[in-house]
């Protein structure tokens, strides 16, 4: 046991400098495997599989701008396509290999009891075409799944379609829109404060809307009272992450829901960081109209890559009606009735049209469904207070290293923010990132949010132990420590990862770029 590793692991030791020393023939090292690209290793007349030969096409026939002869297109054989990409899958760090510390992202463990779920021929094997009375089945999951997503957020209804956050906040802001201009009441400024997620005010402004900024104070929350001064006739609503991207609950959220909704306004949470507070804190309650769910965050599906995502819109009585089609119904048989046939309209007037073709992601429903019924409502508030309690570990066995610039004012929620205010001059918050690549992890968000300069967010999720967070924690106090005192070395880390670190505006500005045209 010691200060920089309180639990006992045994750092290896500094092999860098005999690393860089070692030379072989093939580029590998032991297991660490040197893949060259596909068309370094491909030539056009190789192939994993066989074609007939294709000789009674007239190319003249295709215009001036038919290609001439065979596109130079690497080709490989069968085990050297999988030998390819199994290499590359092993430069890939994820979920399953340890802590993700991305903070505002949420990546969590995703079960497996989830994707087996998600992998039964009745769901993996559904189709959006099929007859409604052949998916009943499917359609009770979806169905049982929205009502889960009202009760746990206190809201009146939901839209489940939207396939992933900034496509919920895009719905909710139409939802909005069609809710005004029912009145006849067509405003056109979303408020959207420092604190919130960069998406919203993208969405925003993609929605038609004039986007203003409302300042943070101090302790990173809303300036509450530079809000309510800007409201005003021509506020649509306002867009606030809670927990926002400071890893800071919002304790105001209920006194600005008053002064939106008075000033004829709505108000959209942004949902992404609902992980922290799921289970004990209902939006509905708060006054919020709006807030999509990532369920990719909260209910832990496959994130990124292994996704596809999704994010349901729960919405409050004031724009449920509103809401967008399609959506499912209970009937008193118990039998489920898709809302989407040409008669849609006369149940749900008011529907401004439809985020996508068809129902949204079955099998991100499936995973979602599975892994609340498997939590139960006391796992899944239990799973909110181990989430603020592994961050608010980390921060406070960082922040006599790091500087923790909303630290003093108490507890966080669910992520943990540093910044690179003490490093020794010439020294940023990439350098440590860059370090923790070699200490074997993925690095944390980082310059992000921007109202703390050099920022490092921080968010261990509730599925990380307690062993796991100390060596965690042990790598970012050596590599905070190195910083502080002016490490060479660590300004041109990462030194044992397969590529070294990149001139990243060049490569943006200049990329190499290695097809050929025959």
């Amino acid at each position: 046991m010691n200060e920089i590793n309180p639990s006992g692991w045994r750092p290896a030791m500094n092999t860098t400098s005999i690393v860089q020393e070692i030379e072989t023939f093939t580029g590998n090292r032991a297991l660490q495997l040197e893949e060259a690209l596909l068309f370094e290793i491909g030539s056009p007349d190789r192939s994993g599989v066989d074609f007939d030969e294709v000789t009674d096409i007239d190319l003249s026939a295709l215009g001036p701008n038919a290609r001439k002869g065979a596109p130079n297109l690497p080709g490989l054989s069968e085990p050297e396509t999988v030998r390819h990409y199994t290499r590359l899958s092993r430069q890939n760090y994820a979920i399953d290999l340890g802590v993700f510390p991305l903070g505002s992202c949420t990546m969590k463990h995703n079960p497996r009891l989830d994707e087996k779920v998600a992998r039964m021929p009745g769901f993996a094997d559904v189709h959006p075409l099929q007859p409604v009375q052949s998916v009943q089945g499917a359609l009770s999951a979806i169905n049982e799944l929205a009502v889960w997503l009202v009760k746990l957020t206190g809201m009146h209804g939901v839209a489940m379609t939207p396939k992933a956050g900034a496509h919920g906040e895009l719905c909710g802001l139409l939802c909005i829109r069609a809710a005004l201009e029912a009145k006849g009441d067509p405003r056109e400024v979303i408020l959207v404060p420092e604190s919130a997620h960069g998406t919203n005010p993208a969405t925003a402004a993609f929605a038609g809307y004039r986007v203003e900024n409302i300042p943070a104070t101090a302790d990173g929350r809303v300036d509450v009272t530079a809000l309510t001064a800007r409201l005003g006739p021509d506020v649509a609503g306002v867009m606030i992450t809670n927990p926002n991207t400071c890893g800071l609950f919002e304790r105001d959220l209920k006194v600005i829901a008053d002064a939106v909704h008075a000033a004829g306004g709505y108000v959209y949470c942004d949902g992404a960081n609902f992980n922290a507070i799921v289970g004990r804190v209902r939006p509905g309650d708060l006054g919020v109209d709006a807030m999509h769910i990532n369920l990719h965050k909260t209910f832990s599906t496959p994130h990124g890559g292994g996704g596809p995502g999704s994010g349901p819109v729960v919405l409050s009585e004031a724009l449920a009606p509103y809401g967008p089609l399609p959506f499912t119904a209970r009937q008193a048989d118990g039998s489920i009735k898709l809302i989407e046939e040409e008669d849609a309209y006369l149940e749900h007037p008011h529907a401004f049209g439809r985020m996508c073709a068809f129902h949204g992601q079955m099998g991100m429903y499936t995973r979602a469904l599975a892994y609340i019924l498997s939590h139960g409502a006391d796992g899944l508030r239990q799973v909110s207070g181990d989430a603020v309690l592994n961050a608010n570990y980390v921060l406070r066995s960082l922040d006599d290293v790091l500087d923790a610039p909303f630290g003093p004012a108490g507890h966080c929620m669910h992520e943990a923010l540093f910044s690179d205010d003490g490093f020794a001059e010439g020294f940023s918050t990439l350098d440590l990132a860059k370090g923790l690549i070699d200490e074997g992890y993925h690095p944390m968000t980082v310059y992000f949010p921007l109202v703390v300069h050099g920022a490092m967010l921080v968010e261990p999720t509730e599925t990380e132990s307690k062993a796991g967070l100390d060596q965690f924690i042990g790598a970012m106090r050596s590599l905070a420590e190195r910083a502080k005192a002016g490490d060479e070395m660590l300004k041109s880390a990462p030194h044992l990862a397969p590529r070294r670190r990149l001139d990243e505006t060049l490569a943006a500005r200049k990329p190499k770029l290695v097809y050929k045209e025959v």
